[in-house]
Formats: C-alpha cells, structure tokens, sequence
C-alpha cells in the first residue's frame, strides 16, 4: 500500500454498560434515521435493517435510559409514526461531541500509527 494509498482510519466509538447495554454509532444512525422520517419502520429501511430489528434497538434503548429515546404512535386515521424525544435529541448530540472530541484528542497519536503502516 502506498503512502497516498492509505486511508483514514476509523475510530469505533462505543459506550458499554454492565452487565448489559451498548450504545454506539449505529443506534445512533437509527435515531437520527428516525428523527428524519418520523417513522421507526423507514428509518430501518434506511440502514437496510428490518423493522424488527429497528424496533428491538429502539425498545432497548428505550429500556436502558430513565427516559424513552423514542415515542412511537399506533396508527390510526393519521397512520402511526415516531418522534424522537428531547432526551433522544441530546443524546444524539451528546454522542456525536464525544465521537468528535475522541477524533480530535487521538488524532497526533493516529497520524503517528498511519505513518508506520507497512508500504
């Protein structure tokens, strides 16, 4: 691989909570996915994920805070939908300033290891 060949690596950030609980960037893509369609079902499909699954991360993440991320209403003459709570609103800004001051903090560190990666 040549020096212009390499590529930035990426920082995984994830928070995880014992004895069970994660929350990482793909619980937050679906919240924001959420935010965006007002809809827990679209907002799966935009991650290629199934509403099951979509459904199961938010009820965990619903389970793991002391206040719901997600409000999800039945449908009904309007049909049914999600909105993101304020407290899911901070958590995604929460996160994402962590994500960014992570980067910012390891970068030099980063830059150091890219430099020694074999040719």
């Amino acid at each position: 691989m040549s020096a212009s060949a390499k590529t930035e690596p990426k920082i995984i950030f994830r928070l995880q909570f014992e004895p069970e609980g994660r929350l990482g960037r793909g619980k937050i893509q679906l919240l924001s996915h959420i935010k965006d369609t007002g809809s827990i079902s679209a907002g799966g499909r935009a991650m290629d994920m199934s509403y099951r699954r979509a459904w199961l991360l938010v009820d965990e993440m619903n389970r793991l805070f002391r206040a719901p991320v997600v409000e999800s209403q039945r449908g009904g003459k309007q049909g049914g939908g999600a909105v993101l709570t304020p407290f899911g609103e901070a958590l995604i800004a929460h996160y994402q300033a962590m994500e960014e001051k992570a980067r910012a903090a390891l970068a030099d560190d980063i830059d150091w290891i890219v430099g020694q990666l074999a040719d």
